[in-house]
């Protein structure tokens, strides 16, 4: 069932209710009697999973995932780190010496 929250228009004061969809919404406030609206809040929907748009839950790179990942994911607000790149000094070339 859905929650709804209503504000009163006399005295400010904010309450919630559970109500189903066909419900009636409450007329007046609990505290005052006055006039009460309600009022539009976001929705406590939140979809996961396959089938949804990949970048919605941040998805890994596939060069994050190799090299010792256990396939885990992420808690929420990590950031995938940076791939690991190794500089090996030029190996030295023969020089050729003329007669």
């Amino acid at each position: 069932m859905p929650l709804y929250e209503y504000k009163c228009k006399k005295c400010g004061h904010r309450f919630e209710r559970i109500q189903t969809y066909s419900a009636e919404d409450a007329k007046e406030c609990p505290v005052c009697h006055g006039e009460v609206e309600r009022l539009i809040s976001a929705p406590a929907a939140h979809f996961k999973g396959s089938g949804f748009y990949s970048t919605d839950y941040g998805a890994k790179p596939a060069a994050a995932n190799s090299g010792g990942s256990d396939g885990g994911s992420a808690a929420s607000g990590d950031k995938p780190a940076a791939p690991k790149t190794e500089s090996t000094p030029a190996a030295p070339t023969p020089s050729a010496k003329s007669d």
